[in-house]
């Protein structure tokens, strides 16, 4: 089997989770992506928790399976030099870099593509080049926070706060690795390659817009911005006799049904939930009936009487739970896999399928350094040049 980007060479330049994720599905469609990491490596190998090698924690070898690492010291002249090098091998260059340090490095969308017109140059940065806040340093958490994402929070239950996973670098991620299919498409049409910007201000904040603009998306405005069904505080999985069930009878159809699975048929014809837009006006009162109606089976009796009846209805998952979800293992999303120094550890698969074939399993992730004699020599540099790289002390191969 191949995938749809067998044969497409992808040169990493992003750290953390932002642009690791971009190339974690890049990597998971079938390219090769090569990971340059700092001479300490990526930020992540030392800022998500355990391991049992140092620089080899969990979330880290879940967001680069399949890569290859070489990690290079940038700050000498060599190491710029050897970066350039490798850049010209490949089809497509990711980076979440911000603008000034690509210049300092050459590795710019029109230096690197002076060199090289096929290349897609993809930077994903915090905010967009021509604003006031271009440039600026962004995390995961600062996008959150100014693109309104706390602030459907606050919205919500009066509170501030950011989603617990971080949402804004793997929704950018993803974007940026759409985005770059659709740059690759084009140069099949028309020979040359392009510079993509993906901002993730931008992103997210047209993200949240779209979702909860609504009345105040006329001019006047029509109402305040915020769709009051999503933002209900009393969204959200609802107890049973032993736990808790997750439903969403949004269509006349599943409400109706829900309404006789608990009993209450009357509530077919009540005028303020016989329709949709009547239950949407009543959003509290109905929100209200689903929280109350479920303690008197366990959820899996309740699963068994909403799958009969169609109304759409799951278990809850905790952070524990998940991964023994009969679902997810069954359909191989997660295995047993031995990586070749950590050991025993859990591999989560890939969730969409290509009738044209899909890649093969993607290795696991790799120790600091492990590829970089291997890419340095697939992009030409003799033996006496590499071993001059590392003599320099600008190729690295393992922790320091």
């Amino acid at each position: 089997m191949a995938g749809p980007l067998d044969g497409v060479r992808v040169l990493d330049l992003s750290a953390v989770v932002v642009g690791p994720i971009c190339t974690h599905v890049l990597c998971e469609q079938g390219a090769e992506v090569i990971k340059v990491e700092a001479p300490t490596g990526d930020l992540l190998r030392h800022l998500a928790g355990k391991g049992r090698s140092p620089g080899m924690n969990g979330k880290f070898l879940n967001f680069n399976r399949g890569k290859k690492s070489i990690a290079i010291d940038l700050k000498q002249p060599a190491g710029i030099a050897a970066l350039r090098r490798l850049a010209a091998t490949v089809d497509v260059f990711v980076t979440n870099i911000r603008p000034d340090a690509q210049q300092r490095l050459g590795v710019d969308a029109d230096a690197l593509r002076a060199a090289a017109p096929r290349l897609i140059h993809c930077s994903i940065t915090g905010f967009g080049s021509g604003g006031p806040y271009a440039g600026r340093a962004a995390y995961d958490t600062v996008i959150q926070g100014a693109s309104g994402v706390a602030g459907a929070f606050a919205a919500s239950t009066g509170e501030p706060r950011y989603v617990p996973f971080l949402v804004a670098d793997h929704t950018v991620g993803l974007i940026a690795a759409q985005l770059i299919g659709f740059a690759l498409y084009r140069r099949e049409k028309t020979g040359t390659g392009e510079a993509i910007e993906v901002p993730m201000f931008e992103n997210m904040a047209a993200y949240i817009m779209q979702e909860h603009l609504g009345a105040a998306s006329f001019r006047p405005p029509l109402g305040p911005p915020g769709d009051h069904r999503v933002l209900s505080p009393d969204g959200k999985p609802l107890p049973t006799k032993d736990g808790f069930i997750c439903i969403s009878a949004n269509t006349d159809a599943q409400a109706h049904a829900f309404f006789d699975a608990i009993g209450r048929p009357e509530l077919k014809t009540d005028p303020r939930f016989a329709k949709v837009a009547q239950r949407v006006q009543h959003t509290k009162e109905y929100f209200h009936i689903r929280a109350t109606s479920l303690g008197s089976r366990t959820t899996a009796e309740w699963l068994e009487i909403f799958d009969r009846m169609d109304v759409p209805a799951s278990p809850y998952n905790t952070l524990s739970s998940l991964i023994d979800d009969p679902h997810l293992r069954a359909v191989g999303m997660v295995r047993e896999e031995d990586h070749p120094t950590e050991g025993a550890t859990w591999a989560i698969g890939a969730p969409n399928r290509f009738s044209g074939g899909n890649a093969p399993p993607r290795p696991p992730a790799p120790r600091l350094g492990a590829d970089g004699a291997a890419v340095l020599a697939d992009a030409g540099l003799t033996p006496d040049e590499i071993d001059a790289l590392r003599r320099e002390g600008v190729l690295i191969e393992g922790m320091p």
